[in-house]
């Protein structure tokens, strides 16, 4: 029969918020490093020289073709120990290979973006003496910034979702507050079913966002 004790949630609800908290800061910087780092990497996708264009190709294949979790073991243990010398802690590991992943799929959106814009409009920029880059700034990025929000607001959720991997590097994230729950109550139902509540409440309200900010754009 199913039993629940609310009384163990709200004794360990300080557990709990603060995985919420953690899990939004690892997704806010992902996210953020991610954008930067993916439009980099786009326009490097983008080159005609290929010394440039290859590296960004072979990044995307790394990062797209191996799984996330792999990705946080290969930073944590791997990675960052051997650019500074030790460990940086945790979150930090986990932070950097939000970042580094996002930023492989947010430079796909961003490359789609830019080519979904007709040459034509490059073209006139140039013949008004616009350089490609005041082109690709003034002219390209903000028509395809508009037909790039609903992707970004599809990738900013998997990412929150994706989050919860870091649990396994020991990050005091949404996922590893039940499962430190579980291992001081064993009582599973208390432990996953508020953190499953709390995903929902940070996910749900943002897939709205993307469907709200997507038949506005379709209106326009």
């Amino acid at each position: 029969m199913f039993n629940f004790d609310f009384s163990t949630v709200a004794a360990y609800s300080p557990m709990y918020l603060k995985g919420v908290v953690t899990t939004v800061e690892l997704t806010v910087l992902g996210i953020i490093f991610g954008l930067i780092l993916g439009l980099i990497l786009a326009f490097m996708r983008l080159s005609k020289h290929a010394a440039v264009r290859w590296p960004a190709i072979l990044y995307l294949n790394i990062f797209r073709g191996t799984p996330l979790f792999v990705q946080l073991l290969v930073v944590h243990y791997g990675f960052i120990p051997a650019i500074f010398g030790g460990s940086q802690g945790a979150f930090f590991s986990g932070a950097v290979a939000l970042a580094l992943n996002s930023g492989a799929y947010v430079s796909e959106i961003f490359r789609a973006g830019i080519k979904s814009i007709d040459r034509g409009q490059m073209e006139a920029a140039r013949s008004l003496g616009m350089t490609h880059w005041m082109a690709m700034k003034d002219v390209i990025l903000p028509q395809a910034i508009k037909r790039m929000i609903p992707p970004f607001g599809n990738e900013f959720i998997v990412l929150l979702k994706d989050s919860s991997l870091v649990a396994v590097i020991a990050v005091h994230d949404l996922t590893q507050a039940g499962r430190l729950v579980m291992a001081a109550t064993l009582k599973p139902w208390e432990a996953y079913i508020p953190v499953a509540i709390l995903y929902l409440m940070l996910t749900v309200p943002l897939t709205y966002l993307v469907a709200y900010l997507e038949r506005r754009l379709e209106s326009k």
